[in-house]
């Protein structure tokens, strides 16, 4: 890629963490621009948690971002959840509204989209989203390991969400970091990802970042040569690039691998 490329120090610098949630979580129809990439994200999300197949002990999200809504369905299923990020600010949006502190982000109406999709009350959701979320860590996925120096007990989930396209610089860097969501599984662990096919930048507050082109047949490869196994993978196609002024994402996509024991 270019030497331009928006890494994480750009990001520590430069990105705006409260405009980005207002701009595309402000509700679950997310940004007009963007032809409702996050009403599919919520749906896949519920569609993959909401049943209860993958549970366990230790959920892991890495890089949240400033942003909680991937772990909502997630959240009945797992007793120890950890986000993440490389950006302070975001971690500090985060830790506002687990607090419940006055002038934090208003996420009821992505948590009540989620909770009249699986039927549950909003209020205990929230509640337990707030009870389980136990550590808030940096991360640096161009690491080996994401949260270096420390060293997380194997983790029965990794969630990450439209993370590593933009963060990743090259082919090479993408592999690394996948090898690396791979290293904080335990063997059969689920990796849960979210991102886009073909984007090369998007906006926030006139600010572009940086984002690395991929296709399915990328993700599919690199993930089977770092261990896993690719057992759904699904993808809603985006607006044409010319209706589409904070991004020229082409697809998105989540997928569910498990780790190869």
């Amino acid at each position: 890629m270019e030497a331009g490329f928006t890494e994480g120090e750009f990001y520590q610098d430069h990105f705006d963490s409260r405009a980005y949630i207002n701009i595309f979580f402000s509700s679950p129809e997310g940004h007009s621009d963007e032809k409702s990439l996050l009403v599919f994200v919520l749906d896949a999300l519920s569609r993959t948690f909401s049943g209860g197949k993958y549970s366990g002990q230790k959920l892991v999200e890495v890089g949240s971002g400033p942003t909680i809504h991937s772990i909502i369905s997630a959240s009945e299923h797992f007793q120890e959840i950890t986000l993440s990020d490389y950006a302070e600010r975001n971690l500090e949006e985060i830790q506002k509204w687990l607090r419940n502190e006055e002038g934090c982000f208003n996420w009821n109406p992505v948590i009540e989209y989620i909770c009249k999709l699986e039927k549950k009350s909003p209020s205990e959701v929230e509640a337990k989203i707030r009870q389980r979320v136990k550590h808030i860590l940096k991360c640096d996925v161009r690491l080996e390991n994401p949260f270096h120096p420390e060293n997380l007990k194997p983790a029965d989930c990794v969630i990450t969400s439209l993370c590593l396209e933009a963060a990743c610089k090259d082919m090479q860097a993408y592999k690394k970091a996948l090898a690396g969501l791979a290293s904080l599984l335990r063997p059969n662990g689920a990796l849960v990802m979210v991102g886009v096919l073909g984007e090369s930048f998007y906006v926030v507050n006139q600010t572009r970042f940086s984002c690395l082109p991929l296709t399915e047949q990328n993700i599919k490869e690199y993930l089977k040569d770092v261990g896993f196994t690719v057992h759904e993978f699904e993808i809603f196609s985006g607006p044409k690039p010319e209706n589409n002024e904070v991004s020229d994402y082409e697809a998105v996509f989540q997928l569910v691998a498990l780790k190869t024991s």
